[in-house]
């Protein structure tokens, strides 16, 4: 593998005169360039990349933590933020910790290792030992999503889910709806606590009653939604319209609405929130809360470059803010 050595001999230049060619860090007469670009291809020269990050102290790599989770959000967040660092001449490593703190710590350090710029956290479940491992000090800013400790040196970034669950609960109301019930997440999640604080709120300003029975706790997954479907369903009397805390759970309600032989949205209307793809591509396609994930993932990777740009050591709090897409599992009364 040829070295700067071997294209500056070739070239008849010096080895810092390369440098100044390729990093472009200094005027270099064109007769010149010409001699050291001939060179580089002659040889097929790849500058190192190590030796570059020692020099610059920046290696254009960022480190991804996602813990295991069936949701497609967290697909799709991923998918956009590998989109945005190509797009920032960025190289992204993920790593997937299945849920296991061990693991979490394991590469967390391997990726501090490898000498990432950042590091980027999405995670499904956060636990106390999450927390306390995020509050140690890193070597490199970290950006989260979602959730968080409460620490100066933390970027988080946070849909607005108090104006989301307002969006849905409004909706439903202005379509015609007063006898409404919330499937939530687990309310040891802030997102979940903030969508059913925001559907309590509209239905107290729109002078509705809320029923608790039609409160029903899931778990952010289809599994939730079938379970709390079958729930509604066994009521004597049962809501007319559901605000499901997520997409996966509105999913899963509708599939069991139609072994129960309930329709979707004659006898009972719904909506969701995410917006993942295939909510579109239900029977009927779901209306649901729009989380814009391009952005999502472009704030969050742009701040965390920013803040290396600028040597920022205060974390940032960015709250993006969601829309109703209107479909078809709500009918108007």
């Amino acid at each position: 593998m040829a070295t700067i050595k071997d294209v500056a001999k070739l070239a008849g230049v010096s080895t810092s005169t390369v440098s100044h060619v390729l990093n472009k860090t200094r005027f270099v007469r064109e007769e010149t360039c010409d001699r050291v670009l001939h060179a580089v291809r002659e040889l097929n020269y790849r500058p190192s990349s190590i030796a570059r990050s020692l020099k610059v102290q920046r290696t254009n790599t960022l480190g991804m933590l996602v813990t295991a989770s069936r949701n497609p959000f967290f697909a799709e967040i991923v998918h956009e933020v590998e989109r945005r660092c190509y797009e920032r001449g960025y190289t992204l490593f993920l790593s997937n910790t299945e849920g296991d703190i061990h693991r979490m710590e394991t590469n967390l350090s391997a990726l501090e290792e490898k000498r990432v710029d950042g590091l980027l956290l999405l995670c499904s479940e956060v636990n106390d030992d999450i927390i306390s491992l995020l509050e140690a000090d890193r070597s490199v800013p970290i950006m989260v999503f979602d959730w968080g400790p409460e620490s100066d040196n933390v970027d988080r970034i946070y849909d607005n889910s108090p104006a989301g669950g307002a969006l849905a609960t409004r909706h439903l109301i202005e379509m015609g709806h007063t006898r409404i019930g919330c499937v939530t997440g687990p309310l040891k999640r802030r997102s979940a606590k903030e969508r059913l604080g925001a559907f309590r709120q509209a239905m107290e300003e729109a002078g509705l009653d809320v029923r608790e029975e039609w409160i029903v706790e899931g778990d952010y997954d289809c599994s939730g939604g079938v379970k709390a479907m079958g729930t509604l369903a066994a009521l004597q009397e049962r809501p007319e319209a559901v605000f499901a805390c997520n997409d996966m759970m509105a999913l899963g309600m509708i599939s069991q609405a139609a072994r129960l032989g309930i329709r979707v949205p004659e006898d009972m209307s719904l909506v969701g929130y995410d917006d993942i793809y295939i909510s579109q591509y239900t029977v009927p396609a779901l209306t649901t809360v729009h989380q814009p994930k391009s952005r999502i993932a472009a704030m969050a990777v742009d701040t965390l470059i920013d803040r290396l740009d600028s040597k920022r050591t205060k974390g940032e709090i960015i709250r993006i803010e969601p829309r109703l897409v209107e479909r078809e599992s709500v009918r108007r009364v």
